[in-house]
């Protein structure tokens, strides 16, 4: 019999989940290193339109890589599907800013690693970097069901000390791949993960991918369904870094995480969920954040492979 998602008892997960000590918050702006450790929520948003959340999902932080998946699926849509020519789509087990393209193309291995974003943001119509970056947002609006915005400060260091995203979009563009100046790609980018979110907003997101593309609480068609599931299976295959062998043979579910602590997962015609908890695990991932996860795996019946009755 499938666990019932819509009276699941998200607060007792959060207490169980509190109880994991270790990791560290990340430091690479002066914002995420100001990050409360004790910031702790979860969040599931319901094909029927339900949301079910605990304590602190409410609480406001910049969604940095979580973004990820909603970039690549707006310059699919943008694209009409040319955005797969552009990027790769194979894990790298390496880190997520690692200075590497793909032998022989000069593409990002994937939308999920930041060379792989820098490009997918450039991709997203706009006629300059504040057309573009207002496409970003109202299109991440859609997919939360509400109006969101930038924290400013985050943008400017994200810009400012994002040393390594420079660096691969330089190379990008010494190999001919992106087709826009470094600073413009790398302003776009960084504005992009200051979008500000909490995790109710976040298990949105989510499920609009698992739900096809329909934000399930609006009903508004925000992707195609091709492109929701395109999105999802690069999600499942590269969400969690070189992480994410691991994540999906033991928790299952496709997921991104995020330097900010958020994990936002897509089960497909089942849920969308997220989760916050800023001290983060040797992968980036936050330490809390993969211990929910597991708990909604076993006690939702949420594995991809799993082979309980449905």
């Amino acid at each position: 019999m499938r666990p019932d998602a819509g009276t699941y008892d998200l607060e007792d997960v959060r207490r169980r989940i509190m109880q994991t000590q270790g990791g560290a918050v990340d430091e690479s702006i002066p914002e995420l290193a100001a990050a409360d450790p004790d910031l702790c929520a979860l969040a599931l948003a319901l094909p029927d339109g339900t949301l079910r959340a605990s304590a602190q999902a409410d609480v406001p932080f910049s969604v940095q890589s979580a973004v990820k998946p909603f970039l690549f699926a707006m310059a699919l849509r943008d694209t009409d599907g040319d955005a797969l020519e552009r990027v790769g789509i194979e894990p790298t087990g390496e880190a997520f800013d690692a200075i590497k393209l793909e032998s022989g193309t000069g593409r990002p291995p994937n939308p999920m690693v930041n060379a792989g974003a820098l490009l997918t943001a450039s991709l997203i119509d706009g006629g300059d970097v504040d057309e573009r970056d207002d496409r970003i947002l109202r299109g991440l609006s859609a997919f939360a069901g509400r109006r969101l915005e930038v924290d400013e400060s985050v943008a400017r260091n994200e810009h400012l000390l994002g040393d390594r995203n420079h660096a691969l979009a330089h190379l990008m563009r010494a190999e001919g791949t992106l087709h826009v100046s470094a600073d413009d790609a790398v302003a776009v980018y960084a504005r992009a993960c200051a979008v500000l979110v909490d995790a109710e907003a976040l298990a949105v997101m989510g499920a609009t991918l698992a739900c096809g593309g329909v934000n399930p609480v609006t009903q508004e068609r925000v992707v195609s369904p091709a492109v929701a599931r395109d999105v999802v299976s690069v999600m499942a295959t590269c969400g969690v870094y070189d992480g994410s062998g691991r994540w999906m043979r033991a928790i299952g579910i496709p997921a991104k995480s995020s330097v900010s602590g958020a994990i936002v997962l897509s089960a497909p015609g089942r849920l969308g969920a997220a989760v916050v908890s800023p001290p983060l695990d040797e992968y980036g991932t936050s330490m809390r954040g993969k211990v929910a996860c597991d708990a909604l795996s076993i006690e939702l019946d949420l594995h991809a492979f799993g082979t309980a009755a449905r």
